[in-house]
């Protein structure tokens, strides 16, 4: 197997992972809103939900950018968009975890998030090499937003 088949089945993996955590989220989301267990969080959802919102968005325009990436690379455009492909990889994955550790209020969330916040800045760095491409400056901003939340929180 070449690498740009390992990348496109890398990018199968994660798209079939997060298009199970939508969803898991979605079927979440049909159950009612008035449940009395849940005592700490606000009314008007998750006390993490600025990082959730962001992390989605990441993997969201994540997934478009390493789609693109993958069909330039495919073409022998622009190998050094390998590399970046590799980055957005691995932020879809960061992101999709640590959206789902902050939807859980997990106790972990805080040590992950500096974990989360390397992923992203990498991924945004490159991203920003490719100034003329559209998709790549959206994931960077969207890079820089996860970064931003985790920040908030990292421990």
């Amino acid at each position: 197997m070449d690498r740009r088949e390992m990348l496109k089945v890398a990018a199968g993996g994660i798209m079939l992972a997060t298009a199970g955590n939508a969803a898991l989220a979605a079927e979440g989301a049909k159950q009612p809103g008035s449940h009395e267990h849940m005592h700490n969080m606000p009314r008007s959802g998750n006390k993490n939900q600025s990082l959730i919102d962001a992390a989605s968005d990441s993997v969201k325009k994540g997934q478009a950018c390493l789609s693109h990436g993958l069909e330039i690379f495919s073409q022998g455009e622009n190998k050094a968009m390998a590399i970046c492909a590799m980055r957005v990889s691995d932020m879809i994955a960061a992101c999709a975890a640590i959206g789902q550790l902050a939807s859980n209020n997990s106790s972990n969330l805080g040590k992950m998030a500096k974990v989360v916040m390397d992923v992203c800045k990498d991924c945004e760095t490159e991203c920003r090499k490719f100034k003329d491409e559209e998709i790549c400056m959206r994931t960077a901003e969207s890079c820089a937003a996860c970064f931003n939340e985790c920040k908030k929180i990292a421990v």
